[in-house]
């Protein structure tokens, strides 16, 4: 993998949603080769018509970028992002094959924990990265997307401690203008992040606030608590060292600095799609149960976001 020159550094990133064209966006604009792949052939059309449209801080710029739905003409790439939701990481990846070539590696910057295992089922575990983002997005038509806020990214191993291919991605991540750092301890990053999910994904979702009100309503705020209290202890059982007072500070900054954001789990409910609610707080949920701790307020709200799917999908067959 040579990322001396970011143009030599060839990138295909699995989804063109919000953070798949935000992603694809930057690094386009800076000159590194970059491929978009989703199955919404008019999503499609437009990027490669008229490019995708970033909107950040009341300032909108649109970046010509390359996209397609049928990747089995493309050659192999030396990294493929992947930004699709969980649910779809299966058929993605079997969409993707024509792009994974004996040197490609794949880099999964989703939410949630278990992703690295799906992948695994169609990848080496060896030839896999995992990473956490806090850019944020959302989409506002097809092909425009509001970067609600910009943070930095953490991409490591899935197994092992090499860090060669990390280091190599975090550095043209950076030079692409995604402040990317490479950790030997993404493990630990993905707990921490996965904890202020667990804490405000849900809740948005269920109250349509948008990040930055949630911990600002008192009752919702001991919720959010309560949440992050039980997944420190279950992270802790887990063997990663977590505080649960820095906990709720870090995820009641993270709100704070996101603002007017929506979070993702509210855009999947607007939108009609299944939520990730299986590898957020099921993911809690597993882990609890192999400890033998009880997260009483998790299983509620897994009960309800699940309700609410299976609510919102009785009534469309009705």
């Amino acid at each position: 993998m040579d990322n001396k020159n970011g143009s030599m550094l060839r990138i295909a990133i699995l989804g063109a949603g919000a953070m798949g064209s935000i992603f694809g966006a930057e690094l386009t604009s800076k000159g590194i080769d970059t491929l978009l792949i989703d199955v919404d052939q008019p999503l499609i059309k437009r990027l490669n018509d008229s490019g995708v449209v970033i909107r950040r801080a009341g300032k909108e710029r649109q970046v010509r970028v390359r996209a397609t739905e049928d990747p089995s003409s493309e050659a192999p790439v030396d990294v493929l992002l992947v930004f699709v939701k969980c649910w779809a990481t299966r058929d993605a990846m079997a969409l993707a094959r024509p792009l994974l070539g004996s040197k490609t590696f794949v880099l999964s910057l989703q939410n949630g924990w278990g992703n690295g295992e799906e992948i695994a089922r169609q990848v080496a575990e060896n030839r896999i990265l995992l990473g956490v983002t806090y850019h944020s997005g959302t989409v506002i038509s097809p092909g425009i997307v509001d970067h609600t806020a910009v943070g930095t990214s953490y991409v490591g191993p899935h197994r092992g401690d090499e860090m060669t291919v990390a280091g190599a991605i975090a550095e043209t991540f950076t030079m692409g203008g995604l402040p990317t750092e490479a950790t030997p301890k993404i493990v630990d990053r993905i707990w921490r992040k996965l904890m202020l999910n667990v804490a405000a994904n849900p809740v948005a979702a269920l109250t349509g606030l948008r990040s930055g009100q949630l911990m600002q309503e008192p009752h919702l705020e001991q919720m959010m608590k309560t949440l992050a209290r039980e997944a420190v202890a279950v992270a802790c059982a887990s063997g990663h060292a977590f505080d649960a007072d820095e906990t709720i500070n870090y995820i009641r900054e993270s709100l704070a600095a996101a603002g007017s954001a929506t979070a993702s789990m509210r855009q999947d409910v607007v939108a009609g799609r299944p939520t990730e609610i299986d590898v957020i707080t099921g993911a809690i949920i597993s882990a609890a149960q192999r400890h033998g701790i009880d997260v009483p307020l998790n299983r509620a709200i897994y009960a309800l976001i699940k309700g609410y799917e299976h609510g919102r999908d009785a009534g469309k067959s009705a």
